[in-house]
């Protein structure tokens, strides 16, 4: 029996640790991949979006560089906004937080953000937070330095199939850890 417990108890640890990898890696900054910002819709009515963005306090005092925002939904519903950065009005300064008003095309619940940075002063952004029409807000914790002239950020649009995938995963995992168990209890009697 103790055997067995061993067993159930390595096994466990190692599937929590496959599952806080696989959240890790979901849930970290990253440069995307096939984004165009080219391919954004224009069409449609206008929505207006609150976008808070905070400059981490391990970020340079201010900087010069130039900032650019890219989100949207699920369904292709996408909202650029180029240039948010303005030195003249303090913006993206260490440990501030800044808050834009864009107007955009319609979505539903926002799950992708991009930033794009190009500039000499690796601004270091803390989190960006949109509030949109009718969906809940969602925040996007970067605390991270967004590398030069390139799209980086989330995407958790495909969070849903991927949980779907997970969950199957799950249930093979524990049909595994079900036929150890009883083969283990199976020997020991």
């Amino acid at each position: 029996m103790v055997s067995t417990t061993r067993f159930f108890t390595l096994l466990c640890f190692a599937f929590s640790t496959f599952l806080a990898v696989s959240e890790s890696k979901l849930l970290e900054p990253h440069a995307a991949e096939s984004f165009n910002v080219s391919l954004i819709q224009k069409l449609g009515a206008s929505c207006s979006y609150t976008v808070i963005i905070s400059t981490s306090c391990s970020s340079s005092r201010y900087t010069r560089d130039q900032i650019s925002i890219a989100f949207g939904d699920a369904y292709g519903n996408q909202i650029y906004a180029p240039r948010l950065d303005d030195p003249s009005t303090k913006t993206f300064e260490q440990c501030s937080s800044d808050t834009f008003e864009i107007n955009g095309p319609c979505t539903y619940q926002i799950c992708y953000v991009y930033l794009y940075r190009s500039g000499p002063d690796g601004w270091i952004p803390e989190s960006v937070k949109i509030y949109s029409h009718d969906s809940k807000a969602v925040t996007f914790p970067y605390n991270t330095n967004v590398p030069d002239s390139i799209w980086y950020g989330f995407n958790y649009c495909n969070s849903a199939s991927d949980s779907n995938a997970l969950a199957i995963a799950l249930g093979r995992i524990v049909l595994i850890l079900l036929g150890f168990i009883v083969a283990g209890t199976t020997l020991l009697l």
